[in-house]
């Protein structure tokens, strides 16, 4: 039985046979002979692709067969243009190698790699299928859907704020940014979100060099997209719409040629909707027969961009050359089916999170010199103002970091002339400027991706979400693509971030849920991701400092996440004792996953972190008025877990009490008793939480949050 990939390719080859008449007319355009071979290659990927699977030698069939107008599109702009590209751009991709110089094969082998899992895959190193190079600026994509949207965004801003800044990035001044994306993708809500950012920033008079190109063939899998709902979705404020069909390579030329220039001349978005086909279904396990008539699959075969390409190319024997280009590809494709793959798990891990102590000590300890220090206080440092609370030592921690790095960004909501919510970014605009503090539209997708975009450019992001609650509506932002980025790229690409988070249960006579949220499951289970609590002052600027240093050093993304109710808190045991205040620290540093003692009791060891660590130390007190010594363990950190230290604590004392103000089910303390088990700790363990429930408003609040009387009374069962 022919196969349907085998039918295509017969149609092609059909379709050239029938262009002998052209082959003695006087040459074309040479161009159109290098966008024919990027065509012809992707739909010969395509197709290879579907063959190396029946042979068990692949393991990617999601082709781009039917959208290879995209070459044109890609012909259209620089090889140095950063790109964010669809999975169905793989014309593009081979016509972005021949710009840069590569040869064919080249950018098939690359390609053909990929789809083998192999470890010399430029994009991924064998972990996904995606098109990637950093050699060849396309940052590869781990979405099916448009989560990237957002950072393209934030690339395309970048671009514009770094040339204001005069701070240089991984791309050139007069860059332009391009992604492409499909038809189903634009109702969802990164897509929504990403064009409503575009078209804000228009409104604001900002620049934003940005080609959106929508790949329109009429499916999301095998629902159709109403007719002429893409046209009228894609149109938005701020961003100049062109359309083109891909088989019509002059109207692709020249909507492609004014995208680029509506770009990169007046510095502001396009969206370029170009109509395609698909062939070969979705991917290689849908039978596209199942839902779509014979009748229609085999009407789009008119509408082929290739053979619409080959049929305004003269002087060349299409056929010969469609027919020695599979040859090639099958070539390649039996040579990379041998290729090693990834076969350890630390080989897997290599690139999600290195951490070299050294370098990231290094570079936490870059500090401004002493007159710039002094210029940013006004005269008045941080070191010897007394004791701070946590919101000035957060608030001075990131005017040292402003002040030593050019490179570094504050943005948000509220965060700019108001300076946040609580005040901790108060007077930072003032002294560095709205170019580098600033706020942004009240969309937290937006907000992290344009984190991404700044950080994949070469800056160093500061993006503030304004309570935890808020970061639920797009953590895949993080998840997805902050974090995923340095393993899917096998490290050629990061995007260092530290995303402060304000957050945590506790505050009194104020609103509920959104405003105290204890939902921090979702942080940890993000692999790689490093999440800092601060909880006493004189730990935060060390800790700041550590989480930018693993941003220079290793593109690492963090989260900051700052206990709100902590924020103001000046006293600890009694009213007036200002025993929560502390002095501001310049002149340490901290490991990421190094937890810090408070006393030295021989009893009990209460492990814990955040609004906790005030809680415990509290009970603490109580306890050694019954006799009862206990040691406060303040982990600092809750991804990585700090269990060196966690085990030294234990075994200080044999008993272990962990105190979690997150919730009793998927809180952090789950881990903290695994911890302790799996490295076995042969003492008593024991653990409070708070409730499994979200947080009421008003003083119903405390009747679901962990109090301290429940945890002197486990402390004093525990020593029972």
């Amino acid at each position: 039985m022919t196969t349907p990939h085998d039918q295509l390719d017969t149609h092609v080859r059909d379709g050239l046979a029938r262009l002998v008449d052209t082959i003695d007319q006087p040459p074309s355009d040479p161009a159109l002979l290098g966008l024919f071979d990027a065509m012809a290659g992707s739909r010969l990927l395509d197709i290879e692709a579907r063959r190396m699977r029946e042979r068990g030698e692949g393991f990617y069939t999601i082709g781009s067969a039917g959208h290879e107008a995209n070459a044109i599109v890609g012909a259209a702009l620089r090889p140095t243009d950063p790109a964010l590209l669809h999975y169905r751009s793989g014309a593009f991709f081979l016509a972005r190698a021949q710009q840069a110089g590569r040869s064919l094969d080249d950018a098939l082998r690359a390609v053909l790699l990929g789809l083998a899992a192999a470890v010399d895959d430029p994009a991924s190193g064998g972990r996904h299928k995606v098109f990637g190079d950093a050699s060849l600026d396309v940052i590869p994509q781990t979405s099916t859907i448009a989560s990237h949207l957002p950072r393209a965004v934030g690339v395309a801003f970048a671009i514009g704020r770094a040339r204001k800044l005069g701070q240089p990035t991984r791309w050139s001044p007069d860059s332009v940014a391009v992604c492409s994306f499909g038809d189903a993708s634009l109702n969802h809500s990164t897509a929504a979100g990403a064009l409503n950012t575009a078209g804000y920033c228009v409104t604001q008079g900002l620049p934003l060099p940005l080609v959106l190109v929508c790949e329109d063939n009429g499916w999301g899998i095998s629902v159709p997209s109403p007719e002429g709902w893409v046209r009228a979705a894609a149109q938005r404020p701020g961003i100049r719409y062109l359309a083109a069909d891909g088989d019509d390579p002059q109207a692709v030329r020249g909507a492609a040629g004014e995208a680029a220039e509506t770009a990169r001349v007046e510095q502001r978005p396009a969206l370029l909707h170009l109509r395609t086909v698909r062939y070969l279904g979705h991917a290689g396990t849908d039978v596209e027969s199942g839902y779509r008539s014979a009748t229609a699959i085999t009407a789009d075969l008119a509408r082929d961009p290739l053979l619409a390409l080959a049929a305004q190319v003269r002087g060349s024997d299409l056929a010969a050359r469609y027919a020695d280009i599979a040859k090639r590809v099958s070539e390649i494709a039996l040579e990379v089916a041998a290729a090693p793959k990834l076969d350890t798990p630390a080989t897997i891990m290599a690139p999600l999170a290195p951490r070299d102590p050294t370098a990231i000590a290094g570079a936490s300890g870059v500090r401004a010199p002493d007159s710039r220090r002094q210029e940013a206080f006004g005269g008045r440092l941080p070191e010897q103002a007394g004791g701070l609370t946590l919101a000035q030592s957060i608030n001075a921690a990131l005017a040292d970091a402003l002040a030593a790095r050019p490179e570094v960004l504050v943005f948000g909501e509220d965060v700019g002339r108001k300076g946040g919510v609580y005040g901790v970014t108060r007077g930072l605009q003032q002294r560095f400027g709205a170019a580098r503090i600033f706020d942004t539209l009240l969309d937290e997708q937006a907000i992290l991706g344009l984190g991404l975009g700044f950080g994949v450019s070469g800056l160093l992001p500061v993006p503030e979400i304004q309570y935890l609650a808020y970061l639920h509506n797009a953590e895949d932002q993080l998840r997805g693509e902050a974090a995923s980025l340095r393993f899917f790229s096998d490290g050629t690409y990061t995007n260092p971030m530290v995303l402060r988070v304000a957050g945590l249960g506790y505050q009194k006579g104020f609103g509920g849920h959104f405003h105290n949220d204890d939902a921090v499951g979702v942080l940890r289970d993000i692999p790689g991701l490093v999440v800092a609590v601060p909880s006493r002052p004189e730990d935060a600027a060390p800790m700041l400092r550590a989480c930018l240093g693993a941003a220079a050093a290793h593109g690492q993304v963090s989260v900051f996440l700052e206990p709100i109710a902590l924020y103001h808190e000046r006293d600890l045991h009694a009213p007036g004792d200002r025993g929560w205040l502390g002095r501001y620290v310049i002149d340490e540093d901290v490991a990421i996953g190094s937890a810090r003692m408070h006393g030295d009791g021989n009893d009990l060891t209460i492990v814990s972190f955040g609004n906790g660590v005030r809680m415990s130390l509290r009970v603490a007190k109580r306890l050694s008025a019954q006799g009862i010594h206990a040691r406060v363990l303040d982990m600092r950190w809750i991804a990585p877990l700090p269990v060196t230290d966690l085990l030294s604590a234990a075994d200080a004392t044999g008993r272990v009490l962990v105190v979690d103000e997150t919730r009793h089910s998927g809180g952090v303390g789950e881990g903290v008793v695994t911890a302790l088990v799996e490295h076995d700790f042969a003492g008593r363990i024991g653990r409070v939480a708070s409730r499994d429930s979200y947080v009421p408003l008003g003083d119903a609040a405390n009747l679901v949050l962990l109090g301290e009387d429940e945890i002197e009374h486990a402390a004093v069962r525990l020593m029972q």
